[in-house]
């Protein structure tokens, strides 16, 4: 994995406290949708004991021609410097790395289970997938608090529209501190809410993204409904 520098193009705001970061893209920067990569501050105005450098999962898919990641706009030294960059600033990336893909020779359903930031690589997968026209079932279970909280909620209920094989099912778990409107699913994401819309929980290939104490729970979850743990990807986001 070599180290490439690449500048910051723009920054925007996708979710109350989540901000997205587009750089460009260096040409020899190859990667598989679903992948993350490391991101190091070059010469940051301060830092702290966690040092410069931190992983992303990157958001956008590898047919466009940006590579972008969002995070949680914490109170850590890395995220301040990172949340004030101006366009042109400079970072050095380092990857790509992570196995949080889809085989291609796998037919199966495949069944994405996030909560908050942890959406981020499957916007990529999801994205790749409408654009190479995928022939292969992919469901969507997104959880968070409020649709303020939600990275790309519009994004990933539309993208239905432009792949016939892509189910979307969003639920949020604190609706009555939201000032937005929602008409989909409330409440957590359950073995239950799974059950309603797959047929059979233990054949499908689930892939989950969260916090750790999430992915915990969605796997003791799948195990508890019969689902082999060979049939189970993960990757854990802990704040910083």
């Amino acid at each position: 994995m070599a180290q490439v520098e690449t500048t910051l193009l723009r920054s925007e705001t996708v979710a109350e406290g989540t901000m997205a970061f587009h750089f460009a893209k260096p040409v020899d920067f190859l990667f598989v949708a679903g992948q993350s990569m490391n991101v190091a501050l070059i010469d940051p105005p301060e830092t702290d004991r966690k040092g410069n450098v931190r992983p992303f999962s990157i958001v956008s898919a590898p047919f466009e021609n940006e590579l972008v990641v969002a995070t949680r706009l914490r109170d850590s030294a890395f995220k301040r410097v990172l949340g004030a960059m101006p366009a042109r600033g400079r970072v050095h990336l380092r990857g790509p790395h992570g196995k949080l893909t889809l085989a291609d020779t796998d037919t199966r359903t495949a069944v994405f289970l996030a909560g908050g930031i942890g959406i981020t690589p499957f916007v990529s997968l999801l994205r790749q997938a409408a654009h190479d026209r995928l022939a292969r079932d992919l469901w969507l279970f997104y959880s968070n608090r409020r649709p303020e909280d939600a990275p790309f909620l519009e994004e990933l209920a539309a993208l239905q529209q432009r792949n016939a094989r892509y189910r979307f099912v969003g639920t949020m778990t604190q609706m009555e501190k939201s000032n937005r409107s929602w008409d989909g699913a409330t409440g957590v994401l359950d073995q239950a809410r799974l059950q309603r819309h797959l047929p059979d929980l233990t054949t499908p290939v689930y892939y989950m993204a969260g916090p750790p104490g999430l992915v915990a729970a969605l796997r003791t979850m799948l195990t508890d409904a019969g689902v082999n743990q060979d049939n189970m990807r993960a990757d854990e986001f802990y704040g910083y």
